[in-house]
């Protein structure tokens, strides 16, 4: 049984296409999504990681908003 130390080293050696499906897994499992609930929560993430990058700021209302779109709420 490896600790989660030794599984920590092991992700950081993974390529990151298949660190990145990984966390995702773990984050559905986490959260008891199923592949299209995932799949939706990563393109609302894409959305607002590009919003943020367009320089669109958010006050803390906006924000409560916006998660919400972004969440599908």
């Amino acid at each position: 049984m490896a600790t989660v130390q030794e599984i920590e080293q092991a992700i950081e050696r993974l390529p990151e296409t298949e660190r990145n499906a990984l966390e995702s897994r773990l984050l559905a499992r986490r959260c008891g999504l199923n592949d299209e609930e995932q799949a939706e929560l990563l393109r609302s993430l894409d959305e607002a990681e590009r919003e943020i990058d367009e320089g669109r700021s958010y006050n803390t209302d906006e924000m409560r908003q916006a998660l919400r779109g972004w969440l599908g709420k």
